[in-house]
């Protein structure tokens, strides 16, 4: 009778617990997601120009790539950290997993989000607040998210399905750099007040690292797992 009653319970909770992880990443992804729809609604919809926004204005197909291409990719992406949405083969031949479905819509995504980053960060004028420093954490990270999803396409290719997804997940974390920092550089705002160049660029830079530390923390548990489930008797 309580062996019954336990086993919906306990399904109940898996069920629970594998959705927490990707709520919570949809989550931290509308920070980036509402202000891109804020700057949109600035370009789209006649603002007045100024300092602070000349710079779309007058070259706008790169913002405008980037805030649609990191919106679908953040927010897509969210859903390939579901277990039974991951699984890389497919159930019969010849039909495609959800997988590798959003595959071929993250890997683009996240490439040009990636490319128009790393573009603006080049040859758009560096806003209020940042400097150098900061300009150079954005080359690097950049360039990262598009070296990770590249390995990630180039593992996936040998099948080797353990690289792939830690790559994907490295590109990931990267992009969701923006999130975080809303929360870094706000909690140091209540606490510290405004931040100078140098701060500023260290607490975005942190937020980076943050994001790709949990990345190998996830990765690293995947790898247990798949380590403890081959050794497991059949």
């Amino acid at each position: 009778m309580t062996s019954q009653k336990t086993a919906p319970i306990r399904s109940h909770g898996r069920s629970r617990t594998k959705w927490a992880v990707p709520v919570a990443l949809i989550i931290l992804s509308l920070i980036p997601v509402f202000a891109g729809a804020a700057r949109l609604t600035e370009l789209t919809g006649g603002a007045n120009v100024t300092p602070q926004n000349a710079r779309f204005f007058a070259s706008p197909i790169p913002v405008v790539t980037h805030i649609v291409t990191v919106t679908v990719y953040s927010l897509l992406g969210a859903f390939q950290f579901v277990p039974t949405l991951r699984r890389v083969s497919a159930p019969r031949r010849g039909r495609k997993t959800w997988h590798q479905m959003a595959g071929r819509i993250l890997v683009p995504a996240g490439l040009l989000a990636g490319v128009s980053g790393l573009w603006m960060s080049m040859f758009y004028a560096l806003p209020e607040g940042d400097g150098d420093a900061l300009l150079v954490l954005r080359l690097i990270f950049g360039t990262a998210m598009v070296a990770s999803i590249i390995a990630g396409l180039l593992a996936i290719r040998r099948r080797d399905y353990a690289a792939h997804g830690a790559w994907m997940t490295r590109a990931y974390a990267i992009a969701l750099g923006a999130g975080t920092q809303a929360f870094v550089v706000l909690s140091w705002m209540l606490v510290a007040g405004p931040t100078d160049e140098t701060t500023r660029a260290v607490l975005m830079g942190a937020s980076w690292v943050i994001n790709l530390a949990v990345a190998e923390y996830v990765i690293r548990r995947r790898r247990r797992a798949t380590v403890r489930f081959h050794e497991e008797p059949r």
